[in-house]
């Protein structure tokens, strides 16, 4: 019968042996620890966006080589989240955690030294596997140390950092990109990784899943990993290759057909890699999705939101992050505030109420135009941070806190595993509609703004750097062609962007009702 363990009073090989014993007993130094490593990772991924301009310029790198940059490290990490979870799970949290921050630190250092794209592209899916180990494994960590009492709150801290991480990277890299170079944005890893590191061999407690001599599902590893490449290779090429092409449809067909086929093999499995039997709590598989669906809010409206400020209104890289630190603060705010409600009313509330808060701020956005104000801006980049925040919260409590402690790590790397999925459909999906809508308007905005018709006829091959935010202007270009060229663009590139939140805001009306009328009114896991 397996069990799940945390020892309290056994350390690693490699700690000091007068570690006191209260220290490893301590769950909020736990929470510390994978914290720093939590904040690493999350940090990297959106500082990335920032840089890939730079890097693209230094490396000669065109369009598609700067699309594998992000798309590298994204499939490796989807694919093998849920991997990541249960080897924790089976040979120790704090062990795959710990390995985890080694590699990432040891990959981030590659990137800046490897002196061409393709080498950048190598490390970064190297670091896409190591991500894999260390992300589900804070949430694993967090589930087996907390009282169930204490759970949400560690979770809302948990949140908090992933939030705050995430929407600081546009500032952070920016400032160094300006005043560095695009290799300090990896360099920055080494001293985050190695203190993060030396704090856990410290702090960290033993804690997995005793399950004796099981065999390790090999066959459902390869099964989800083959059919989880094959999913998400499809999403992030939809944008390129067009939707309705057939390598964008035959990918993500192949994809969904492998991972039923998983699904089938999983439920036959005495010791599986995911547990069928943990979507049978209905507050779990709701949270999943409504994860998905928050990611796929946040991280595509970030993409846009940062193009319209620097490639609309022409703003660098810190103007742009300074004039997104509401979603910032707000995340702050949000994410423990949102576990404080999740712990006392249950996610049922506090999930309606942030999606509810994020379809707002779409709606909000349907008043933006290529010249918006700040005072425009600010109200709805604050409902996304606190809706974000408080979904975030609550959905990782109803995923990992209604699953067995023993599925700790793979409940982590589940819902890691959605919040990747969503992300990636977030990006590529938004991103698609823009370009579509820019092709279908940029030539009558281009007229209306007083463009010659044949001339606008002529612009319609730049509608994909118009899809970008980028005006088809030359420095040979008469003044006021140039002027009506750029607000013919921008007002295309708009109307990309209110396609694009209309369906952000269909997408949060959605979560909110099935979070609303789907969850259980109180938490409960589901048997082991």
């Amino acid at each position: 019968m397996s069990s799940t363990t945390v020892d309290t009073s056994s350390l690693p090989h490699s700690s000091p042996p007068d570690v006191p014993r209260s220290r490893r007993a301590n769950p909020w130094l736990t929470l510390i620890a994978v914290a720093i490593g939590l904040f690493m990772v999350n940090l990297d991924g959106s500082v990335v966006a920032i840089a890939n301009p730079e890097i693209g310029r230094d490396l000669d790198a065109s369009t598609a080589d700067l699309q594998w940059v992000t798309n590298a490290y994204l499939i490796a990490m989807a694919a093998l989240l849920i991997l990541g979870g249960k080897l924790g799970d089976r040979l120790g949290r704090h062990t795959v955690y710990m390995v985890g921050t080694v590699g990432f630190t040891l990959a981030s250092v590659a990137i800046a030294l490897s002196g061409s794209i393709e080498g950048v592209i190598a490390f970064r899916a190297v670091q896409g596997l190591f991500g894999a180990l260390l992300i589900p494994n804070t949430l694993g960590l967090l589930r087996a140390v907390f009282p169930p009492q204490k759970f949400g709150m560690a979770v809302g801290l948990w949140a908090m950092v992933a939030s705050c991480s995430t929407a600081l990277g546009p500032i952070v890299g920016g400032l160094l990109i300006e005043h560095v170079n695009w290799e300090s944005v990896f360099y920055i890893n080494a001293p985050i990784g190695v203190f993060a590191l030396v704090f856990s061999l410290f702090v960290l407690p033993k804690s997995k899943d005793s399950t004796g001599n099981h065999r390790f599902d090999v066959p459902g590893v390869l099964l989800l990993s083959v059919g989880l490449v094959a999913l998400i290779f499809g999403v992030v090429k939809g944008e390129t290759w067009g939707w309705a092409s057939g390598g964008t449809l035959g990918s993500i067909a192949a994809g969904l057909a492998v991972l039923a086929v998983f699904c089938w093999y999983e439920t036959r499995q005495e010791h599986p890699l995911l547990p069928m039997r943990l979507f049978r709590n209905r507050s779990l598989t709701i949270g999943t999705i409504v994860t998905a669906i928050n990611f796929f809010v946040m991280l595509g409206v970030i993409f846009f939101v940062m193009l319209y400020l620097q490639n609309v209104r022409g703003f660098t890289p810190v103007e742009a992050g300074v004039r997104t630190l509401p979603f910032s603060l707000a995340t702050v705010v949000a994410a423990p505030l949102g576990a404080a409600l999740t712990q006392r009313f249950g996610p049922r509330l506090t999930m309606p109420v942030g999606m509810v808060l994020q379809a707002a701020a779409s709606l909000w956005m349907l008043t933006w135009d290529a010249g918006s104000a700040f005072s425009a801006m600010w109200p709805p980049f604050l409902a996304i941070g606190l809706g974000v925040g408080m979904v975030m919260s609550a959905s990782s409590d109803a995923i990992v806190g209604n699953a067995p402690r023993k599925d700790g790590g793979v409940a982590g790397g589940l819902q890691a595993t959605s919040l990747q999925i969503g992300g990636a459909l977030g990006t590529s999906v938004l991103v698609s509609l823009i370009s579509g809508k820019v092709g279908s308007t940029l030539t009558g905005e281009l007229t209306s703004a007083g463009v010659p018709a044949g001339a606008a006829a002529g612009f319609g091959e730049a509608k994909d750097a118009v899809a970008m935010g980028v005006s088809p202007v030359s420095a040979d270009m008469p003044a006021q062609l140039k002027a009506a060229v750029i607000e013919g663009s921008g007002n295309a590139f708009m109307n990309g962007v209110h396609s694009a939140v209309i369906v952000t805001a269909v997408l949060c009306a959605a979560g909110a009702l099935l979070a609303a009328f789907g969850m259980r009114g109180r938490p409960g896991a589901v048997a082991g």
